[in-house]
C-alpha cells in the first residue's frame, strides 16, 4: 500500500498552536480540572447549586464563546479572579505528554500560543511541557481584549499583535469552530482530534469539516511527517 504523501507546509512561516488539548492529549485529562474549577467558581460566585452552575456554564460557553465571556456580559465579573481562580490546577498529569521539543524547535519561522486563556496559564503549562522557550509570544484572552476563539475580532488582534501573515501561518486547534475565521482568513487548518471533545457536540464535526485542511490524530507525530521543499532542492521530509 502506498502512503499518503506528507502534508506540504513549506510555504508557512508563522505556527500558531491552541493551548488545552492540543499541546498535549486529551488524555492527560487536566482541562477536567479547569471544567471543574469554572463550574466551582460560578456556583461560589453566582450562589448557585452545582448542578445549575455547571449548566450555566455550559450555556454561557455555547452562547458567548467562554464561560467568562458571559460572566462578564452578563454578570460584570473581574475576569482576573476568574482566571487566577480557574487555573490554579495540578500540572502533574502533563508529566505523561509526548515532547514536542525537536518537532517545535525544527519548524522554520515563527510559533505563536494562542489562547482564550491567560498568559500565565500558557507559560505555567508549556514550561512544565518544556516547550515554553520554543515560542516567540503567546497571545492570551487579555490580548485579545477578552473576545474569545472563534469571534472574528479575536483574530484581527491575533494578526495585528503579532504582523504574521494569514496566508503564510498554519493554525492548530482541537476544535473545529475555532478554525472557521482561521481558514477565512485564509491560514491553513489543521484540527488535532484528540479523542475527547469539551465543546458542545453541535458544533464539532465528526467527518472532515470543509474548513479545514487537515487533521492530526497525533500532534508530534504530524509536525514530524511534514514535507518542506528547500530553494533549489528537492522535496525532503523531516
Amino acid at each position: 500500500m502506498t502512503s499518503a504523501p506528507a502534508p506540504d507546509l513549506s510555504h508557512i512561516d508563522a505556527w500558531v498552536f491552541d493551548l488545552d488539548n492540543t499541546l498535549y492529549p486529551s488524555a492527560c485529562d487536566l482541562f477536567a480540572q479547569i471544567d471543574q474549577r469554572m463550574t466551582e467558581f460560578v456556583s461560589r460566585t453566582l450562589s448557585l447549586p452545582p448542578v445549575e452552575a455547571k449548566a450555566l456554564q455550559k450555556r454561557y460557553y455555547a452562547v458567548h464563546g467562554t464561560t467568562l465571556s458571559g460572566l462578564m456580559k452578563v454578570n460584570g465579573l473581574n475576569p482576573a479572579t476568574f482566571l487566577d481562580y480557574v487555573h490554579d490546577i495540578d500540572l502533574a498529569p502533563l508529566d505523561c505528554a509526548p515532547d514536542l521539543s525537536g518537532v517545535l524547535a525544527s519548524l522554520p519561522g515563527r510559533r505563536f500560543v494562542y489562547t482564550n486563556g491567560s498568559r500565565r496559564h500558557a507559560e505555567n503549562v508549556t514550561r512544565r511541557l518544556g516547550i515554553d522557550h520554543l515560542f516567540d509570544d503567546v497571545f492570551d484572552i487579555h490580548a485579545a481584549n477578552y473576545t474569545p476563539k472563534p469571534h472574528a475580532q479575536s483574530f484581527d488582534r491575533f494578526f495585528e499583535h503579532t504582523g504574521a501573515s494569514p496566508q503564510r501561518s498554519a493554525m492548530f486547534e482541537d476544535l473545529a469552530r475555532n478554525l472557521v475565521p482561521a481558514f477565512e482568513r485564509g491560514m491553513t487548518t489543521v484540527l488535532v482530534r484528540g479523542g475527547r471533545n469539551w465543546g458542545p457536540v453541535a458544533d464539532e464535526h465528526p467527518g472532515h469539516p470543509p474548513h479545514v485542511h487537515h487533521i492530526a490524530a497525533d500532534l508530534g507525530q504530524f509536525l514530524g511527517s511534514l514535507a518542506f521543499k528547500p530553494v533549489g532542492g528537492a522535496n525532503r521530509t523531516r
